[in-house]
């Protein structure tokens, strides 16, 4: 779905605008890689490890001498065992706390003010990336209106999978699924193709109460790799719980035979699973990108996805 643009001009935010940034605060957009597999998801549980709760502790570490200690908002929750290479998050700093991050070290010939963005994120490296699960691969400035979840156009997820033509490599274990089946690339194929399109996914998505299983799924490719390793491409202006792996789960079922293709969209029309295929584990799965619109476009962006979600909720 395309950024929406208006020659009117903005009508002042609501209190209540996800969107809406204080006076005195400033948001920043970090851009996040993680290893999921020791984490129990994105989300923070009580006696739980998460990512949220990591990135969370390291700010309260720099942070905890101040009032307002910032928290992060996601562009998508990940599930326990999956991994992001290009997830997206942004929070709120004081001016107080922009100006701890600009303030030059002792030692430094240039005493000019450092770019405060780019010191938070070598900060957070050294605290939530102590264990090297997690890193801080980009910061910068949020535009005017910039919210991580709702300012997204699509988020895009990879599925790996090593089957019995795939060489397997000890070393990305913990990224991809061993299969210990042949699968059929070309059957894979015309699956996922045949399911893409804005649909009700309830046969496909785990339910929860009060939440939308209507979902544009605008991109579903497989492919081999050189090593043989079959590499799914799924994008969605949201997901739903599960989606991504049921996907991947159907295709799995056509690819080995045990499913005709045409069932992978019997199954949604008639919002029944009835056991055809399984849920393929979090194991190969990782978010690779979330997509948004120019910077002057973000603001309009997020008014059209909370219209849109006055009629539904969505989750990311």
């Amino acid at each position: 779905m395309d950024g929406v643009t208006s020659d009117a001009p903005p009508a002042a935010p609501a209190v209540d605008d996800p969107a809406f940034v204080p006076a005195g605060l400033t948001r920043v957009r970090l851009t996040v890689a993680y290893d999921g597999t020791a984490f129990s998801g994105w989300s923070e549980q009580p006696g739980r490890r998460t990512v949220q709760g990591e990135m969370e502790a390291a700010l309260r570490t720099l942070f905890g001498r101040h009032e307002h200690v910032p928290t992060v908002t996601v562009a998508g929750r990940t599930d326990a065992g999956v991994h992001a290479r290009g997830q997206v998050v942004h929070l709120d700093l004081t001016d107080e706390q922009i100006a701890q991050l600009q303030r030059p070290h002792r030692g430094m010939v240039d005493r000019s003010p450092l770019d405060a963005p780019t010191v938070l994120a070598r900060r957070l490296n050294g605290l939530a990336g102590s264990s090297d699960e997690i890193v801080v691969s980009g910061a910068r400035l949020a535009p005017p209106g910039f919210h991580a979840r709702f300012g997204a156009l699509w988020r895009r997820y990879e599925y790996r999978i090593a089957d019995r033509g795939a060489e397997r490599d000890p070393t990305r274990r913990s990224h991809t699924l061993w299969y210990d089946h042949l699968l059929d690339l070309d059957l894979m194929s015309a699956t996922a193709a045949g399911l893409v399109g804005l649909h009700d996914w309830a046969a496909y998505c785990r339910h929860r109460d009060f939440a939308t299983t209507i979902r544009e799924l605008q991109h579903f490719t497989w492919r081999r790799d050189a090593d043989g390793v079959l590499v799914a491409t799924v994008q969605a202006d949201a997901f739903c719980h599960n989606l991504v792996r049921n996907l991947v789960g159907a295709c799995v079922a056509v690819g080995e035979g045990a499913m005709p293709e045409h069932r992978a969209v019997g199954v949604r029309r008639e919002a029944a699973r009835n056991g055809e295929f399984r849920v393929v584990p979090a194991t190969g799965l990782t978010m690779v990108e979330v997509g948004y619109p120019p910077d002057d476009e973000v603001a309009a962006r997020v008014v059209l996805t909370q219209v849109k979600r006055s009629a539904a909720s969505l989750d990311g």
